[in-house]
């Protein structure tokens, strides 16, 4: 029977299928046909796979019929990584080829795009495909080169980097492999020499005059990956406090790595040969974004957006008011969840998106209203309130930390009092923050205070009686909603873990509350202030 099956991956949001690429060539109409819900650029395979047997690696079957099904059927199917896989199956069925046959190509998953001349092609997410092979048991895989060094990051994976068809069938029948050309690389090329990237490299948190209380507010919300809103006037520091937030961050876990290096290669922003990503990502969209680069979509595939890209580690959301509505309510799903889900047409895919999100705002249109005068601000009272209606309750409600950034006086380096924080201080008080979290939900499906289910934050892990006393009498004054009191418990559990206290009572309570609240008469304590500095 001239039936061959070849194994190759579909991604489907972050969830990876196996997808069995069967062909049959047998007598009939000579035709070549493709099924199971392909699209354009699967269709326009059966042309370049054809030419890369006939230049590489043999004669395509043109007196046959040829029937090439991708099954599972009901499977949406995009991309040109099919074409490695659909080729040694033709090769495999036809037989022609009698030294390649069907059983060789057990246990193998193929992935990889084919040229004209046989030659392979980089593809993206390379990585999360890997990945989702080794969860259903396959060990082997051929990539392209240049991708042999992502596939090998997924432990007991035995990975072939190839460069052409040639080469893929030599290995499968234990034959001498050929030479073949270096494999071209990816057409993106920067065409600029700095791309901006590595300007947070060298900015601390010391180089920052002032703001105590804030530096709090950003440790807090760094131990517990807690969302964070500033406020202020332009130019008080907003977005400096905002970048300096990943080098407080603690490296990534080896799974953390693995996922978001799994995102950035399914987008095909992956730099070649990076390995993986250690260091929390960093994204900061503009406010003009559209809401498929900020939360995902797009037309044919859907891909990540940056709210995904940024998973486990800082998204930075400046000029908030300012970003679209349908960007501003859509965030309310990764905000609530640490996830986002998009549905375009059929297709719908769901994304991790646990990433600490910090919002920035000025008080009003101009960014110059501060203090009870309104400073220098040229803004009608009615001009403000358009600007602070764009922020609805659901979404500021989703926000567990604000603070006020006012304007600080510059301090000199013999000013009184104590020097301001390295990040590398601040950052070693946030790693065992969150290992004293990790060790509390060490059998649970989540590692952070922010993610805790509310129902199982008040049954498991409750707050001291006279801790719980201070959040109930908010509650019943309508300060708090049911949502703003779940998010204090665990603002409170985040205070106690940055303090060391085994379990928070009233002091953390009243931490946990001043952090949340936009009141600016209600403050921090000093004396916590001063144990952060």
């Amino acid at each position: 029977m001239a039936f061959a099956t070849a194994r190759s991956l579909a991604l489907k949001g972050a969830d990876g299928h196996v997808i069995d690429v069967q062909v049959d060539v047998s007598p009939g109409l000579v035709n070549t046909t493709i099924v199971g819900r392909v699209d354009k650029s699967l269709s326009e395979a059966r042309d370049r796979v054809r030419m890369a047997i006939n230049n590489d690696c043999g004669r395509w079957p043109a007196t046959k019929r040829v029937t090439i099904l991708l099954s599972p059927a009901d499977l949406p199917k995009t991309g040109t990584h099919y074409d490695l896989a659909i080729a040694v199956a033709v090769l495999a069925a036809d037989k022609k080829h009698e030294e390649l046959t069907p059983d060789l190509l057990d246990g193998w998953a193929f992935v990889g795009e084919l040229s004209v001349a046989g030659g392979l092609r980089p593809v993206p997410g390379v990585l999360p495909m890997v990945i989702a092979a080794a969860a259903h048991g396959i060990t082997r895989v051929f990539v392209p080169e240049p991708q042999a060094a992502e596939a090998g990051l997924v432990p007991g994976m035995t990975v072939f980097g190839v460069r052409s068809l040639a080469q893929v069938s030599a290995v499968l029948r234990g034959a001498e492999v050929p030479e073949a050309p270096p494999v071209v690389a990816a057409s993106g090329t920067s065409l600029s020499t700095w791309s901006g990237e590595g300007r947070l490299d060298d900015v601390d948190l010391a180089d920052l005059d002032g703001l105590e209380d804030v530096r709090y507010a950003v440790e807090v919300a760094a131990a517990g990956a807690h969302p964070l809103m500033l406020v202020g006037p332009r130019g008080t520091g907003k977005t400096s406090i905002a970048e300096r937030i990943p080098s407080i961050l603690p490296d990534l876990t080896i799974e953390q790595s693995l996922e978001v290096t799994a995102l950035h290669s399914v987008t095909g922003v992956l730099p070649e040969g990076s390995g993986l990503l250690r260091r929390p990502p960093w994204f900061a969209p503009h406010h003009s974004a559209s809401a498929a680069s900020v939360l995902g979509g797009g037309t044919g595939k859907v891909r990540p957006g940056q709210v995904s890209l940024a998973h486990h580690g800082v998204l930075f959301l400046d000029e908030f008011p300012h970003f679209r509505s349908d960007v501003i309510e859509a965030m309310r799903q990764p905000l609530e969840s640490g996830e986002v889900t998009i549905a375009r047409g059929e297709e719908t895919a769901t994304y991790p998106a646990r990433s600490l999100v910090v919002l920035a705002a000025n008080p009003c249109p101009c960014g110059n209203f501060h203090g009870l005068t309104g400073g220098a601000c040229e803004c009608s009272e009615q001009q403000r309130a358009h600007y602070r209606r764009k922020l609805s309750g659901p979404i500021l409600d989703r926000v567990d930390i604000w603070m006020e950034v006012r304007p600080q006086g510059r301090r000199g380096s013999s000013a009184w009092g104590p020097q301001p924080e390295s990040s590398a201080d601040v950052r070693a008080r946030v790693a065992e923050a969150r290992q004293r979290q990790a060790r509390r939900y060490a059998y649970c499906a989540w590692l952070l205070n922010s993610s805790c289910p509310g129902p199982v934050l008040a049954d498991r892990w409750p707050l001291e009686r006279d801790g719980q006393q201070v959040i109930d009498q908010e509650l019943a004054t309508g300060s708090l909603t049911r949502r703003g009191m779940t998010r204090v418990q665990r603002l409170a559990w985040t205070v106690a873990d940055c303090a060391g206290v085994e379990r928070p009572g009233r002091r953390e309570a009243e931490i946990a509350l001043a952090l949340r609240s936009d009141n600016a008469a209600r403050t921090l304590p000093a004396r916590v202030v001063g144990a952060a500095s």
